[in-house]
């Protein structure tokens, strides 16, 4: 395979660079700002997938995030390369600070007491996912099935954090629409205006060797 590693990362290599890429999280951020300005498609296209895949960002369905922001991206007309780039606002750096914020969020707009701490958040989604797997597991092999625990997660943790995560995911959406707009407009009309200079230039070199080399000054004079 041509793209295929020569060798193979390990499981630690690959949890170390999900939460630490490999050059640093300020060389991933210009590589993903590169790649959207690069995009071939309109800037307000590209602006539109931006914001649907920040907003995306802060919604607790995690591992459908991707599937989510290319979904979001089609209903608005938007670019769903530059969503599924724009879904790493949420990373493991950032995950800890949009859980807290989103579910202390949802616990005020819900009226509800006793917000729960970011610890008590991780161990909710752990408990579910596990339960969850479990019965997954049970309704195949026929055995009891208790979603007891899940019903407390989704009271609790689930319905919170998605109520809570949709104000600071269309305040941070709009403003990731508003500052990438004018950032890949101004590229995409640097990058044409070098692309015309670089088709003159070609015109202009082609166009004199049509003409050919004018006569030499020997020749001018034996002509006199």
């Amino acid at each position: 395979m041509v793209f295929k590693r020569r060798t193979k990362r390990s499981f630690r290599q690959t949890i170390v660079e999900a939460v630490y890429p490999r050059g640093g999280w300020l060389r991933a951020i210009s590589y993903i700002v590169h790649r959207l300005r690069r995009l071939p498609d309109k800037p307000h296209r590209i602006a539109r997938g931006v914001a649907a895949g920040i907003f995306v960002s802060f919604t607790p369905f995690f591992g459908f995030h991707l599937v989510i922001a290319a979904a979001l991206a089609w209903v608005l007309r938007g670019n769903m390369v530059a969503a599924l780039l724009s879904t790493l606002v949420g990373n493991p750096l950032t995950f800890p600070l949009i859980m807290s914020v989103s579910v202390e969020l949802g616990y005020w707009l819900l009226h509800e007491p006793n917000p729960m701490h970011l610890s008590q958040i991780v161990r909710a989604f752990t408990r579910a996912s596990i339960e969850l797997w479990d019965n997954m597991r049970a309704l195949l092999t026929g055995r009891d099935t208790h979603w007891q625990s899940l019903a407390w997660f989704f009271r609790r943790v689930f319905w919170p954090y998605t109520v809570g995560g949709i104000i600071p995911g269309i305040v941070l959406g709009l403003a990731g629409y508003y500052l990438s707009l004018p950032v890949v407009a101004a590229y995409q009309k640097r990058r044409s205006k070098r692309l015309r200079e670089r088709v003159e230039k070609l015109r202009a070199a082609r166009a004199a060797r049509a003409e050919g080399p004018g006569p030499r000054p020997a020749d001018k004079g034996q002509e006199g």
